[in-house]
């Protein structure tokens, strides 16, 4: 955004006038505080981390653009959440997700025990060329989706029901009595 965008956006949202120069001296003054925190040291072992990226479109040089922004969470040996990267890009793509894992290592990481993640083609293994010994999981959510786009749209919602039979059971074996019936309808 530029100055004049957040001018006019603080204008809209809160009713506040501060002048272009005003924001860009606000902004001046954040940005080393964001560069610190963009490159400080991480823990050494993270049991979990979750990468994804959520996608929106911009105008842009008077053109609808169409960005991401990931967003990596570590969950430390405590427990406890931290946001360990936000970055802004064109799309999702492993080549540069690899640039960010082999950041994560320069700036502490040795080890994750579990990376979740999307279905993004390479991924995987710049995860594993990165951090070899990890165990890569697929979100769920991603994977009914797949389920779902084979399904015609009058029968959505009945599958939908039958198929959270199958994540919901108490165990495996009712689980798979689940996905016979479901196989069958």
């Amino acid at each position: 955004m530029s100055t004049k965008d957040i001018h006019e956006q603080m204008k809209e949202i809160y009713g506040i006038e501060i002048s272009a120069e005003m924001v860009s001296k606000m902004t001046d003054s954040i940005i080393p505080n964001i560069r610190k925190w963009q490159n400080r040291p991480l823990n050494p072992i993270y049991p979990f981390v979750f990468m994804d990226a959520i996608h929106y479109k911009v105008r842009e040089d008077a053109q609808i653009k169409s960005k991401a922004t990931y967003v990596v969470l570590g969950v430390d040996l405590d427990g406890f959440k931290d946001i360990l990267e936000i970055w802004i890009g064109q799309n999702e793509s492993s080549k540069f997700l690899l640039g960010v894992l082999n950041d994560f290592k320069n700036r502490g990481i040795k080890e994750v025990l579990i990376f979740s993640v999307d279905g993004l083609t390479g991924l995987k293994e710049a995860i594993l060329a990165t951090y070899p010994t990890s165990e890569v999981q697929r979100y769920i959510i991603h994977q009914l989706r797949n389920s779902f786009k084979y399904v015609g749209y009058k029968h959505l919602n009945e599958f939908s029901s039958d198929f959270k039979s199958l994540y919901k059971a108490i165990n495996e074996e009712e689980s798979l009595e689940n996905l016979a019936e479901l196989e069958e309808k």
